[in-house]
């Protein structure tokens, strides 16, 4: 091997290693993350005293969710008297929609349909409905719930709570997947793992607004609180409202949190593989609530510490077999040496990260276990998603605000 070869590996090697020590300090903290809170039915339950007479209004933005509203619906319908008002604001569906709500309108009168005027220039669609929404609503806190979610009965009282308990104004659940295929759960938690990478695991309290992760699938924060602030206005424009407006609020002073929600509500988000990988993937970059040095250096983070440790390791073992990669250096010297502990030592990080996920997820398998290697792939889309600016969501495309299709 060459001066220049070995060397080359090295360098290699270091920056990966930098790039792995950055993801392990976010990664840590999550050893001592807040346990996943319980739903709250019991009104014996010491923590229904820190729901007290709180008022919830429940807002869902829907468009074309005929096959997926109907456990959401179940969902909230459940949950107890906390919960003032559920608010479906619906985009003018074609598939049924409207008709599952209105009957659920029929049997419970907290339910009510509401229709979004005209999209407005300058904001995406779901971000207008949920706007749309809040100026309807009534209560002590807006709780944004996704059409795709299924609550359990007690998740209001619960999330009311949690956000007492913990001193937060604005606090988001991660959720527990369901109902994936193979191909999702193979592809999907390597996806999930460049959030990890670059935000850590969900916390109390964040230590910046960079820090900042949210969920908008239940998403609550107090009205008074968004209202002083603009509403949902601050996100229109983004594609990650979720953490676009959660990041814009903790830098106005209110405290923002982001907790384990797996007790509380699963989702069904995508119908397969392909659609996760379109449809996530086209967002999950977080460009629209990020600065670009921010952005620039997360980039790196998942591509050194997450996406490069299977090609290198197969480079390498290829080489050890006589083949030519890595342009044909041999294993022997310091600089191969160098190289394979620490994609070995990255690559024994991020089965840590799959033991750690594993309980958000309802099923796992051989999938699930095998997820490392699509993180190249999961890494490479992140490229895709940040460089190229989504135009569309589920059917719809949006320029500049105005809604086509």
């Amino acid at each position: 091997m060459t001066d220049a070869a070995a060397l080359s590996l090295l360098a290699l090697a270091a920056a990966q290693a930098a790039a792995g020590a950055r993801a392990l300090r976010r990664l840590l903290p999550g050893r001592r993350r807040v346990p996943p809170p319980h739903p709250l039915v019991d009104p014996a339950d010491p923590r229904r005293a820190l729901v007290g007479r709180a008022r919830v209004s429940v807002v869902v933005a829907a468009l074309n969710e005929a096959r997926r509203i109907g456990p959401c619906l179940a969902g909230l319908m459940a949950q107890g008297p906390e919960v003032a008002e559920i608010l479906v604001v619906d985009s003018r569906s074609t598939d049924g929609t409207r008709a599952l709500v209105e009957d659920a309108a029929r049997r419970d009168p907290r339910v009510r349909l509401l229709t979004d005027p005209p999209l407005p220039a300058g904001w995406v669609g779901k971000v207008w409905a949920l706007e749309h929404g809040r100026a309807h609503a009534t209560g002590d806190w807006v709780l944004g719930v996704d059409a795709d979610t299924a609550p359990a009965p007690g998740l209001a009282a619960a999330v009311v709570a949690a956000a007492e308990a913990h001193g937060l104004d604005v606090v988001s659940f991660a959720p527990r997947f369901d109902g994936q295929t193979a191909g999702e759960r193979w592809i999907q938690p390597a996806m999930l793992a460049t959030l990890v990478y670059r935000l850590g695991a969900p916390t109390a309290r964040p230590r910046t607004p960079g820090d900042v992760l949210a969920n908008g699938q239940c998403f609550l924060v107090r009205r008074a609180l968004l209202e002083a602030h603009g509403g949902y206005a601050p996100a229109r424009a983004s594609w990650a409202d979720d953490v676009a407006l959660a990041r814009h609020l903790m830098r106005r002073g209110a405290r923002v949190g982001f907790l384990d929600g797996a007790r509380l509500f699963t989702v069904r988000a995508y119908a397969s593989a392909g659609e996760a990988w379109r449809e996530w993937g086209r967002s999950f970059d977080l460009a629209d609530a990020s600065a670009p040095a921010r952005q620039a250096l997360d980039l790196a983070t998942v591509t050194l510490a997450q996406g490069a440790p299977v090609p290198v390791l197969l480079a390498l073992g290829g080489t050890a077999l006589g083949g030519t990669a890595l342009g044909g250096v041999g294993l022997t010297g310091v600089g191969p040496a160098v190289l394979l502990g620490v994609n070995l030592a990255l690559l024994g990080v991020r089965v840590g990260v799959l033991v750690a996920t594993r309980r958000s997820y309802v099923r796992r398998g051989a999938p699930y276990w095998l997820s490392w290697t699509a993180d190249p792939a999961a890494a490479a889309r992140l490229w895709v998603s940040t460089l190229r600016r989504p135009k569309g969501w589920r059917g719809r495309s949006f320029a500049l605000g105005t809604e086509t299709g």
